[in-house]
């Protein structure tokens, strides 16, 4: 094919047009060479008296050089508005580790070249502040090896967004009545906050709000003595629906432990012991776990009502002493799945189990709340 001189011209501009913009585009800063994912989008909830979001965000590093994370800001729906929050230095390592790394490792805020590092966010919003339809995010980097001297090259991931889910959040009644510790409960720090699972090439997070029930005696402790499972306050208790639903697992047969000795080994098969999931809701699946064998009393694909009795609490599975482990999940599985919020419609706050005492200790009453980690709290008897 020939082209005229005034064509060739024309065709020759382009290409040198094209040159140019590639390399004015490759001269241009384009931000740390980082992948970032938000795997499950924040659902707005009441943890003891305030409003969060909770979330996390893995970043894996593609450079060949470290890079620190130096600040990070998170914004409401757009970073012109003023930060909810500001993280950096000390704050900002303790919520980041290193994926495959134990809880309690080393926290950092540096991330290796080929690693990839969880970032665990709690965002408060205040009473007097609405609830944003979404997030954005301000990311520092620092690239090279921290102290070793030289001037650090910052870069900068510029709005990073975050939708804020609109699913609700189940309202549940207590599984029983009487005093509680919610151990391990939710906060950002606690165990079950912080653990992930790796399963058939995904990862989840299935525990973000999990909580450890231990029954609070009249001693103000879990137990009266603690060789035995008999010894401790809640073993044995019914455990009770928190809705109406249906019964998609249930897993007996598993034997209890000795108080303060773990099964050998701790599996993916017998990790939660004897459990029942009830589905309470189209994609919201609820966990009863650590229950005595044989004390289940319901069938698979059995209705249960609120209030009707599921089993009797143990001490089976990944449990050191008698305690039920509940979880709200999006799908029907204890691992393989997404921790999601949920609300009591009441309860009363007693104080910190650190230092609960029987005859002295608040007493607060809240509503459509979840308690936080630790906290001791009293359920009303369930209504007839």
């Amino acid at each position: 094919m020939r082209l005229s001189l005034a064509a060739s011209a024309r065709f020759l501009s382009a290409i040198v047009l094209i040159s140019v913009t590639l390399q004015v585009g490759l001269a241009r800063e384009r931000g740390p060479r980082v992948d970032v994912v938000c795997p499950a989008p924040p659902i707005p909830v009441k943890v003891e008296d305030k409003q969060v979001l909770v979330y996390e965000l893995q970043v894996t590093n593609f450079d060949t050089v470290p890079l620190t994370l130096k600040k990070l800001q998170v914004f409401a729906d757009t970073d012109k508005s003023p930060p909810l929050k500001t993280i950096s230095d000390a704050a900002l390592s303790a919520i980041m580790t290193e994926a495959g790394t134990i809880t309690g490792g080393k926290d950092s805020q540096t991330i290796g070249p080929a690693k990839r590092a969880v970032v665990f966010l709690w965002i408060e919003i205040g009473s007097d502040q609405r609830i944003p339809a979404s997030l954005s995010h301000r990311m520092v980097f620092v690239a090279g090896t921290p102290g070793e001297g030289g001037a650090a090259a910052e870069t900068t991931l510029e709005d990073f967004p975050v939708a804020v889910s609109q699913d609700a959040v189940p309202l549940l009644t207590p599984p029983f009545a009487g005093v509680w510790a919610a151990g391990d409960g939710p906060s950002n720090d606690s165990g079950h906050r912080r653990s992930i699972a790796a399963i058939d090439g995904h990862i989840h997070s299935p525990e973000r709000f999990a909580i450890d029930w231990v029954k609070v005696g009249p001693n103000g402790d879990s137990h009266d003595g603690t060789s035995r499972n008999e010894n401790w306050w809640g073993y044995g208790e019914p455990i009770l629906s928190v809705a109406d639903g249906e019964v998609t697992q249930i897993v007996d047969g598993i034997p209890e432990n000795t108080p303060r000795v773990l099964p050998k080994p701790v599996t993916l098969d017998n990790i939660a012991g004897n459990y029942v999931i009830v589905r309470i809701a189209s994609n919201r699946y609820a966990t009863f776990a650590h229950l005595q064998p044989g004390s289940i009393k319901v069938r698979l694909h059995e209705h249960v009502r609120r209030g009707d009795v599921l089993g009797r609490l143990g001490n089976s599975g990944n449990a050191t002493g008698p305690h039920l482990h509940f979880q709200v999940t999006d799908g029907n599985s204890v691992l393989q799945s997404e921790g999601v919020p949920f609300i009591f419609d009441k309860f009363t706050y007693l104080g910190p189990g650190s230092d609960y005492e029987v005859d002295k200790h608040p007493s607060i009453p809240r509503e459509r709340s979840i308690p936080g980690d630790n906290d001791v709290v009293e359920f009303p008897p369930a209504k007839k």
